[in-house]
Formats: structure tokens, sequence, C-alpha cells
């Protein structure tokens, strides 16, 4: 085995887990899943089936990443997020023909406490508050917040809020990298 699971994690036998990832307590990998190398799987987790997770991906402690989220790679997941699958669950009314993908593009954050809502995607390097509640597609490099969820301004790849001058040009604090804000869109120079 290449990978790290603590002994009270549930790891079913169908489900491929790459390289140097961890997997922590009391967590459930389930079938079918795919989870790149890298990976860091915090407590309390759940993996449902076919889910897809790429390289280096971050989960923190009591996050639900339900069937039909694809993560790319180097995203993070804050503590206790969540991502639905079905618009209108009912108890009664089986719904698994329904599954909406939602899709995670490379480098973005969702912070502790976000729900994420099924059919949506959330650009490179995009920026989830808090306590966000994602109701519709977020840009590549996009900083959002509240309920629902509204675009407040820019981030770098490192995640730091880009200030524009007067040419549409902004520095990362940071990284120093310069980024240009063009027809609403972020592009890295």
């Amino acid at each position: 085995m290449e990978y790290f699971a603590h002994e009270t994690a549930v790891i079913d036998s169908d489900c491929s887990i790459g390289k140097d990832t961890k997997v922590w307590h009391f967590s459930h990998i389930m079938s079918h899943c795919v989870i790149g190398e890298q990976c860091n799987i915090g407590q309390n987790v759940v993996v449902s089936p076919e889910v897809v997770l790429g390289k280096n991906v971050k989960v923190q402690n009591n996050v639900s990443i339900y069937t039909g989220v694809i993560c790319e790679d180097d995203v993070f997941l804050g503590p206790s997020m969540v991502f639905t699958n079905v618009i209108n669950p009912r108890s009664a009314i089986k719904r698994k023909n329904e599954y909406q993908q939602t899709l995670v593009k490379k480098g973005a954050s969702i912070g502790a406490n976000a729900t994420i809502i099924c059919g949506n995607t959330i650009g490179e390097y995009a920026l989830i508050g808090a306590g966000t509640v994602v109701t519709k597609e977020v840009l590549p490099f996009a900083l959002v917040v509240g309920n629902p969820s509204k675009q407040i301004g820019w981030v770098s790849e490192y995640g730091h809020r880009l200030e524009f001058n007067k040419n549409g040009i902004a520095v990362c604090k940071e990284s120093k990298e310069q980024y240009q804000l063009k027809n609403n869109t972020i592009i890295k120079l």
C-alpha cells in the first residue's frame, strides 16, 4: 500500500488512492472513487462513489464530497464545507439518475462551512469565502462571498486580493507575479 490510512478509516476495496495520500480518522472512501497522489483527507470525511480528486487535494475535517464532484489538482476544501448533487432532494423519491456534476478547477479554494450547489463550475484559482453558498458559476481567480454568492474581487494564484492600477495591472504581494484584468477575465502576465 503506497498511501496511509488511519486504522479507523473505512476504504472500500474498489477505489483508487494515489501514492503518498493520507486518509485520517473516521473517514469513508467509497467505491469507484479516484483519489490522486499526495492528497490529504482529514478526519470524518465522506468521499462518495465515483468522486474524482486530482493530485495534492487537501480535504479538511468533516467534509462531504458527493457523487458528481470532480476536483482538479491543488484544490483546497475547507473544514465542514459541503457539496450537493441533486437540486430538489426528497427522502421518498429516488433521484440518483438526476445527480449533477460539479467541477472545481485547478488551484481553487473553498472556505470553511461553504456550500456548493450542484451543477456549477468553480474556476481555476478561485477563492470561495467561509460560509458562502455558491449558486452559480465562479470565474477563474474570482473572490466570492455571501449567501447567495457574490463576486467581490479577484485573487492571485497565491490567494491574495488583487488591486488593479488604471492600466488594469495588479501585482501579487507574495509572488510578485503580474495579472491583467481584461473583459472580466484575469490574464497572468
